[in-house]
């Protein structure tokens, strides 16, 4: 029996990974995945994604990690696979469920300074761009043109659309269909700002039993739930 990986919740980077536990925040750092592949040594394995994206890095070197494991890679999207998740979704053979999601967009991030810094940012969110089109080109054929047109105006695609346009190679369940052969990115995650706040303000996330500590975690939680609109004053 293939041993299952799940990439669920935020992609995020090694060193944030603590956050989102200590939040109760579902999410998966490259830790996560490569400490995985090693206890599968080698047997099949069966990918599950989930995610809405997250650190571009982070997807990268997922990406790599199932590129590079010695055992047969199936990609199973199980939900949505959106952003840095959609270039992880690149590493196998993959399936989508027939109410899943694709979606790939343009790299994001964050910059300040003068117009010198902003132009220099572009031509780096432009070079970001590129190394994620790599993965997708790979798989479909398709060229950068078409890619960065699919990019620029954040392409959704159901799961008939996403085998169609060959990002993913089947539909799951589907038995009258053929196979076909063949920074940040993400519209999710807890946001930078509260990341940092977070850090600076607990040194030791494995003591929570401080009160003050104990009142910023509650007050965090309760403002994420607001900033996702998960909550509603009566």
């Amino acid at each position: 029996m293939p041993k299952k990986i799940n990439i669920k919740g935020d992609i995020v980077s090694n060193s944030d990974k603590w956050i989102y536990d200590w939040l109760e925040i579902e999410a998966t750092s490259p830790l996560d995945v490569i400490k995985a592949l090693n206890e599968a040594n080698g047997q099949d394995i069966e990918v599950d994604i989930n995610s809405g994206g997250g650190d571009i890095f982070a997807g990268s070197e997922i990406y790599t990690a199932l590129r590079s494991y010695k055992g047969n890679v199936q990609i199973n999207i199980v939900g949505i696979a959106a952003s840095a998740a959609s270039v992880i979704a690149m590493a196998g053979k993959s399936r989508i469920t027939p109410t899943g999601l694709f979606m790939i967009h343009n790299v994001s991030s964050r910059a300040r300074g003068d117009y010198r810094s902003m132009e220099h940012q572009a031509e780096v969110l432009k070079i970001a761009n590129q190394s994620i089109a790599n993965a997708y080109k790979e798989k479909t054929g398709l060229s950068d043109v078409e890619l960065f047109k699919l990019m620029d105006k954040e392409t959704w695609m159901s799961a008939e659309e996403a085998v169609k346009n060959k990002f993913v190679d089947e539909v799951m369940f589907d038995t009258t269909s053929q196979t076909v052969k063949g920074f940040y990115n993400s519209f999710s995650g807890i946001p930078y700002e509260a990341i940092e706040k977070i850090k600076s303000k607990i040194k030791k996330p494995d003591i929570v039993n401080n009160s003050d500590d104990s009142v910023f975690l509650m007050q965090t939680k309760l403002n994420l739930l607001k900033l996702k609109g998960e909550y509603k004053h009566d």
